[in-house]
């Protein structure tokens, strides 16, 4: 167990950190435990959702795996894009998610822009 001090809302807190078996985070302070997701877990589920939706070959839908704000369009309308190109930046929970192809195929229709904020399942881009 690793002891650290974290600083929230400007003030210190003495706490300890440990990792499971299992990969989970644990932070100790006082009598009380916290599991904690660690960013690398959260773009790990973003991009699981983003395959998942994603795995359907006929899906002509890009769509906002969870709510944000689009943060840059990398791509252009009638652009061809290779599987796993990133597409979108996405800013959610004050992370970066990078959208990606989710196979090789031609830019349709941009449904976004900068600093447009987008719901879970909001349709983003349209391929081909």
């Amino acid at each position: 167990m690793d002891e650290l001090v974290v600083k929230v809302d400007g003030k210190d807190y003495k706490v300890f950190v440990e990792e499971t078996e299992e990969g989970k985070i644990l932070v100790h302070y006082g009598s009380e435990v916290y599991e904690v997701e660690t960013k690398k877990d959260l773009e790990q589920s973003a991009i699981e959702k983003i395959r998942k939706k994603s795995s359907d070959e006929s899906s002509s839908e890009i769509k906002a795996p969870l709510p944000g704000v689009v943060y840059e369009v990398k791509v252009k309308e009638n652009e061809s894009v290779k599987l796993g190109q990133p597409l979108i930046k996405l800013m959610a929970m004050k992370m970066e998610n990078e959208i990606v192809a989710p196979r090789d195929c031609k830019i349709k229709e941009i449904k976004v822009k900068k600093d447009q904020s987008v719901g879970k399942d909001e349709v983003m881009i349209l391929i081909e």
